[in-house]
């Protein structure tokens, strides 16, 4: 097992060494031996900013894989199940219309369609058609969904920590609760 100062050590190599690829991999493709007309109003990213944003990919893309196993490990379930899950928890009587659940989940309205015609197959939701708008329909968490979200959540909750959370200091912690839901709002109308 390797030391702290060994893993940091490692770990700083890595993203330097990243970062340079990076760096020459852009100066490439910005100077290769091909002839690529470049536009003069190309933003091209700093290395920082490289960084930062091959990082965000990198992490989140591992961060999600490390809690999507445990949640089908554990529960059965896939990461956009339980983002169902979680949604309706924490909506008004555990309910929404199935255009603001499509709009507060990453799945595509069609996707969401299917992912939500199969919990109501394992009877976790209902669907539920509105009394005043017959075009409008109400995903319903069921006393089922209740009770598999309720057992599910302490497990996932330890893999957020293991894969998230403890990694990181209190301070990052605090930019990211700042500077994510920021961005997500700036992304919301795109």
């Amino acid at each position: 097992m390797l030391s702290t100062a060994c893993v940091s050590a490692h770990h700083n190599f890595n993203v330097e060494t990243k970062a340079a690829r990076l760096h020459d991999m852009s100066f490439t493709v910005r100077r290769g031996t091909h002839a690529v007309a470049e536009p003069a109003d190309v933003r091209w990213l700093s290395e920082a900013e490289q960084l930062a944003w091959r990082g965000w990919i990198d992490a989140s893309r591992r961060v999600l894989a490390a809690t999507d196993r445990q949640l089908k490990r554990d529960a059965g379930l896939a990461t956009d199940d339980y983002e169902v899950f979680v949604r309706l928890s924490e909506a008004e009587g555990h309910r929404l219309r199935m255009s603001d659940l499509a709009s507060s989940v990453t799945n595509s309205p069609s996707r969401l369609s299917q992912r939500v015609g199969r919990l109501s197959r394992d009877g976790y939701v209902v669907r539920v058609r509105c009394d005043n708008d017959a075009r409008v329909w109400w995903v319903e968490l069921t006393a089922t969904g209740r009770e598999k979200l309720e057992a599910t959540a302490p497990g996932h909750v330890e893999a957020v920590r293991e894969a998230f959370i403890d990694r990181l200091e209190a301070h990052e912690i605090e930019v990211l609760a700042s500077v994510l839901p920021r961005l997500v709002a700036s992304l919301e109308n795109d």
